[in-house]
């Protein structure tokens, strides 16, 4: 795994029911077991537990393979797979009196039992060290070449091939990492594939400016892309993504390999890949067994309100909803809406972003809540907050705020949104109608008592359009560091 992450996004992972559903349905583990229950007294292995040549016509044809060179090449990966997890077990062969080699046996192993008798963390787990098997091969590059030239009594090694195996091995955990996090940032959790030039461009290292990438970097995205696509089919059979390949014709069509889509492209036929449930399963706890510390959604519903709002700060926008949600479930409201509310509070560099999260919280919560709400309508940093609440919920009797206190709201909900989402394309048509609807903004806004006022009037600086307002808001904004001997 990388040696520094970005920070993870959590993950929602099915049950221990379901994924050993899903992974005795994958093709590679199920033709393991279907192995295991085929090897008996008449099975002969080498000194590598490898099922002998003379064998694996008869293996492909009990798993239903095309006979040929594909067919033997899938049922000897099976074979594999099947020894490694314990599926099969295997006597190495025996030297005879007379100096010849025997070879050697093979029997169903004591994990066999596990996958029709045992529990679905059972099945699960001879599914993981599968997995292992095949991220082990995955690393390893095509030895036709290396084959043919030892038939023909060449010498050939790996520096020929210009292999390096450890190089290999960070480039595919790489890729896996980037891959877990781009399905759970960017909405592939729910089913949309992760594009193969996407993928290969979050392993450019570059300190190249952004702008048009140099033909260097395109190279690199288009070697990256061919090497995923190499991973890729070779990971698919055991389980851990869906993968649509790189369109043949593209490679075909070029005396090179392909490169990025341009933009009128259908960007499918450079590869799409998609994370499985058993994929999100798999590289959340290879990353915890790296020392990391992957969330979960729902792991917070147990936890306290302060725990719940600084938890969920960095999440995506869905999971933030359904971690809010799983923590209010089974939760009174107003108890629920007054911890809420207690743990929004402070004048910390994080306190605009909890408010935020508190108030999206209090949209999931009955108007059995607000009584709590209309409890706080006189606290400075909640008071704001309170209002919006009730007045969308059309709750009547509410106190209109004063001018010090919509100030103060304002830049809060600026100072949460910019350390939500940074400078995005909502938080600047924000900054323009607040800057258009108040003529006199900036010169009541640098007086608000709020730690984040300096900030967030330079970030209203930078973001809006009009060359005059932006120098309005810098003003504003040194007038504020001045206030307060910053």
């Amino acid at each position: 795994m990388p040696a520094h992450p970005p920070a993870l996004p959590p993950v929602r992972l099915a049950s221990e029911a379901e994924l050993a559903r899903d992974a005795l349905a994958t093709p590679l583990l199920g033709r393991a077991v279907r192995l295991a229950r085929w090897a008996g007294p008449a099975t002969r292995v080498g000194a590598g537990g490898e099922l002998l040549d003379a064998q694996l016509p008869e293996a492909a044809e009990a798993l239903g393979l095309p006979a040929g060179d594909e067919g033997e090449a899938q049922a000897s990966e099976a074979w594999r797979v099947a020894v490694d997890t314990g599926l099969v077990t295997v006597e190495d062969p025996v030297e005879n009196e007379g100096g010849e080699e025997s070879p050697g046996t093979a029997e169903a192993g004591p994990e066999l039992a596990l996958i029709t008798g045992g529990s679905p963390q059972d099945v699960v787990g001879v599914w993981e060290a599968a997995l292992e098997t095949v991220l082990a091969d995955a690393a390893v590059p095509d030895l036709e070449g290396l084959a043919e030239a030892l038939e023909a009594g060449e010498e050939f090694d790996l520096d020929t091939l210009g292999w390096d195996r450890e190089g290999e091995e960070d480039l595919l955990d790489e890729a896996l990492t980037n891959l877990y996090i781009l399905t759970l940032t960017a909405g592939a959790e729910a089913g949309t594939p992760v594009p193969l030039p996407a993928l290969a461009a979050t392993m450019v290292a570059s300190d190249e400016p952004v702008g048009e990438p140099s033909d260097e970097v395109l190279e690199f995205v288009s070697d990256t892309m061919m090497r995923l696509d190499d991973y890729f089919r070779a990971l698919e059979p055991i389980g851990l993504v869906e993968f649509w390949p790189v369109d043949e014709e593209l490679m075909a069509d070029a005396e090179e390999e392909p490169g990025a889509p341009g933009p009128e492209e259908d960007i499918s036929r450079y590869g799409m890949v998609r994370l499985t449930p058993l994929g999100r399963h798999a590289l959340r706890l290879r990353l915890s067994e790296a020392g990391y510390e992957p969330p979960v959604v729902g792991e917070l519903a147990g936890k306290g309100a302060d725990a719940l709002l600084d938890g969920v700060c960095d999440y995506p926008p869905q999971a933030v909803r359904d971690e809010l949600a799983a923590w209010l479930s089974g939760r009174e409201a107003a108890p629920a809406a007054r911890d809420l509310l207690a743990a929004a509070r402070g004048t910390d560099e994080g306190g605009p972003l909890r408010r935020l999260r508190c108030q999206e919280a209090l949209s999931l919560v009955g108007p059995e809540a607000e009584g709590a709400l209309r409890e706080v309508l006189d606290d400075p940093e909640l008071g704001g907050l309170a209002r919006v609440w009730l007045a969308e919920r059309g709750a009547a009797d509410v106190p209109p705020p004063a001018q010090e206190l919509v100030f103060w709201l304002t830049v809060d909900t600026i100072a949460a949104q910019l350390a939500a989402e940074g400078n995005s394309e909502e938080l600047r048509a924000l900054v323009e109608g607040l800057a258009g609807q108040h003529s006199g903004f900036f010169e009541a806004a640098w007086r608000v008592d709020h730690p984040a006022t300096a900030d967030v009037l330079e970030a209203m600086g930078r973001l809006h359009p009009d060359r005059k307002v932006a120098k309005d808001a810098r003003k504003a904004a040194f007038k504020a560091r001045s206030r307060h001997g910053a």
